[in-house]
């Protein structure tokens, strides 16, 4: 019974030391960026209300959501996804706000996916929401604002995916598809599996669609492929939105996939997905969303993105970035008799912004150990005070 308290379940895990020091550092980073934005942080609950997520607002199947029930019976769920969760807190708080709003945070989300899935449970998201502005200006400063990310965590090497939900939702409407047909042909499209697609339709578009991903020169073949209306309005948005995405020096990590569908049904326009070599895994997801609010009674069409923490750092740890945890600990290191004067050098080191910890040499140790000790827990030095004391510095070699 103690072996099995020791250890987690399924899909959860510890994050510690040296690890846990790195995300730390990560999100630092990138909050510097998202304040550089002018994001401002919102915190919603970890848990809410089942009616949030359900398929109504668009987020995941119920059986891929964690459910249980407070005292008065009502069905609660961890967060599967935070966008929800900033809707709703938006359009109650600031219900009667014309003007756009730019929210950021950091938490993390809880999907029950499959074990045969090999993913995570939980894992910590990063993200921001660019509330009740409708321009493609605000669809430029998220892809922007993602790009941004990312070069702030260390990638050099990331491509940001870029399609459209209405292209295909015009090219479904034109096929005069059921939406059973459409959901099976949304997840052969998402699949690129392209043998799939030809047996299930004969449109020469939507065929075409899984294979529609590239350069902004796809962007003029999709063109070729319809005269719907609804279509070809995705494609001028999204061609214009590589023109600005060029204002902002950043078209080498844009590319385009009309192709790109989304489990999510409130996305309403352009999405996205940030990738880079070391994962198969997008690291960032996001794209707009013009309905959601409505469904908590406010009007604001919105865009929004999400780092995915956990994805990002296992990238970075497989290309060999590495961040710089920035000052080492210092450790003090002392006999009982010498405590007054290693706290009055402890509270001097920290009062300059040095971080500082205070051992108590304990009997029948010595010295070595202690670099041991260092070394687990990266302390870069130790500050040894004999019973005499007389100071002795010693770095710590990695």
């Amino acid at each position: 019974m103690k072996e099995r308290l020791i250890h987690t379940p399924e899909g959860v895990r510890d994050i510690y030391n040296g690890e846990c020091a790195r995300k730390n550092l990560l999100s630092e980073r990138m909050k510097d960026v998202l304040k550089s934005y002018g994001y401002r942080d919102i915190q919603t609950p970890t848990f809410e209300f089942f009616d949030i997520f359900n398929q109504d607002k668009g987020s995941l199947p119920s059986n891929q959501m964690y459910k249980f029930f407070d005292r008065e019976g009502n069905t609660l769920v961890l967060r599967p996804d935070i966008t929800p969760s900033i809707a709703r807190a938006v359009s109650k708080y600031y219900s009667d706000e014309t003007f756009s709003m730019r929210f950021s945070y950091t938490g993390n989300i809880f999907i029950n996916n499959s074990s045969l899935q090999g993913r995570m449970k939980e894992s910590t998201q990063m993200g921001a929401e660019l509330i009740g502005d409708d321009s493609i200006d605000a669809d430029a400063e998220m892809i922007a604002l993602a790009i941004h990310l990312l070069l702030a965590a260390g990638l050099k090497e990331f491509q940001i995916d870029v399609g459209h939900v209405g292209f295909f939702n015009g090219l479904i409407k034109e096929a005069g598809m059921d939406e059973e047909k459409a959901q099976k042909l949304r997840e052969l499209i998402e699949n690129k599996n392209y043998f799939g697609v030809e047996a299930l339709t004969d449109n020469k578009a939507l065929i075409q669609l899984p294979k529609l991903f590239g350069s902004q020169d796809i962007l003029k073949e999709a063109k070729r492929l319809t005269s719907n209306m609804e279509s070809l309005a995705a494609i001028t948005r999204l061609e214009r939105l590589y023109e600005i995405i060029g204002e902002y020096g950043l078209q080498k990590y844009v590319t385009f996939d009309l192709g790109m569908l989304t489990q999510y049904d409130y996305y309403t326009g352009v999405i996205f997905r940030g990738y880079t070599y070391g994962t198969g895994d997008a690291i960032v997801k996001g794209g707009r969303y013009d309905t959601l609010l409505q469904k908590f009674g406010k009007e604001a069409a919105s865009v929004g993105l999400a780092v995915v923490v956990d994805e990002l750092l296992i990238a970075m740890s497989r290309q060999k970035i590495v961040m710089s945890e920035g000052e080492m600990i210092t450790m003090i290191l002392y006999t009982g008799s010498m405590f007054t004067q290693a706290l009055e050098k402890a509270k001097e080191l920290r009062a300059e912004g040095h971080p500082v910890q205070m051992h108590r040499m304990a009997a029948h140790t010595k010295l070595e150990d202690y670099e041991s000790y260092a070394r687990r827990f990266n302390i870069g030095k130790i500050l040894y005070l004999d019973s005499e004391g007389t100071e002795h510095v010693l770095e710590v070699n990695p």
